[in-house]
């Protein structure tokens, strides 16, 4: 089965391409990856030698919104199911940055759908499962919890959740004009070990570490659907290999062979019981002295624009398909997180 990955070297991206090869005997995997420095470069460096180990591996380093370049990976390597992982990620940046959310998330994004409509013509079978990172942001400021795929979510109070919300729209008539099988996945708060640096979780040891205060929106009364990254990619991996079943409709015409489906642990946690537990494993893992005054490096701080005060996913429509249901808890994950952070930088 020939993979195309991209964002291979992002966090998400990485873990799913090292568990493809765990899991597919037959897997060749293309991923692609535009190395951005929006945050720590090392980190992606890091996560590819990982994946050297891998010879059915094919690292090709370059940006989805090269449409040449994507063009010419689905002519050389003829890829049967495309996971589109590369995205320009943070809500809170797209309001200092908006002209990267447009090219990578709405213009790359394009070249993708473009490119698995022509991929029909030029090889047998084309592309047999689009399948592609949605987030939680498409839900806004919606007052209904949990969250599901059958609520209107049609007001983003970000630029980056109106480009998700873009994707949604762009892929369901690409499968309604091409019949392009295509499945969006709204993820929800992804935590773990080698994350995003801006990430809270992330961002916020730095801080500590460094002996900066730590900044908690809305004064700690948000909640957060945190969801442990190896869930999201166990999410993704069942979900890739079973494709929106095409179909002719009453009209004669096919019926789009699209879905959409949340991925989160359907646990939203508050922030201040999450910094709370936070504290707790980075002492443990010995990245935090046992006295470290944490009260003395809090602040507590108004609600930020483009953020919302809480994230719930209502993961049914998963299980059901897919028999999976996100379950690692705060605590395990953030012990994870804690002792990778102790191992990675422990030396510096």
């Amino acid at each position: 089965m020939r993979i195309l990955v991209t964002g291979a070297a992002g966090f998400i991206g990485s873990n799913l391409v090292k568990s493809i090869f765990k899991r597919m005997d037959d897997a060749q995997v293309i991923g692609i990856d535009n190395l951005s420095n929006y945050y720590d470069l090392r980190l992606k460096h890091d996560r590819l030698t990982e994946l050297d180990e891998f010879s059915d591996f094919t690292f090709i380093r370059g940006s989805i919104a090269d449409k040449p370049l994507v063009d010419r990976v689905f002519d050389e390597f003829k890829p049967q199911i495309v996971v589109n992982l590369a995205a320009q990620a943070s809500a809170r940046c797209s309001l200092t940055n908006p002209d990267a959310y447009i090219e990578s998330n709405i213009i790359g994004f394009y070249n993708i759908l473009e490119a698995c409509r022509h991929s029909y013509e030029q090889y047998d079978g084309g592309v047999r499962h689009l399948v592609y990172a949605s987030s939680s942001s498409v839900y806004g400021s919606n007052k209904k919890v949990p969250y599901s795929t059958d609520d209107k979510v049609d007001n983003p109070v970000s630029l980056y959740a109106a480009t998700k919300k873009s994707n949604e729209l762009m892929a369901h008539a690409y499968s309604k004009l091409y019949d392009i099988p295509s499945t969006g996945l709204r993820f929800f708060t992804v935590y773990g070990p080698a994350g995003r640096p801006d990430m809270a979780y992330f961002g916020f040891t730095d801080k500590l570490v460094r002996g900066e205060k730590i900044q908690i929106f809305n004064y700690g009364n948000c909640k957060r659907d945190f969801t442990y990254v190896d869930d999201i990619v166990e999410g993704v991996l069942r979900v890739m290999q079973k494709a929106p079943e095409r179909s002719i409709g009453d009209d004669g015409l096919p019926v789009p062979p699209y879905a959409v489906y949340n991925i989160g642990n359907s646990n939203p946690e508050n922030l201040l019981e999450f910094v709370d537990i936070l504290q707790q494993e980075l002492v443990r893992a010995g990245v935090l002295p046992a006295d470290y005054d944490f009260e003395a490096h809090k602040e507590l701080v108004p609600m930020q624009p483009g953020d919302v005060p809480v994230t719930y996913a209502d993961t049914s429509a998963l299980e059901r398909d897919f028999g999976f249901k996100p379950s690692t808890s705060l605590r395990d994950g953030l012990r994870a997180f804690a002792e990778w952070y102790a191992g990675y930088y422990g030396n510096e």
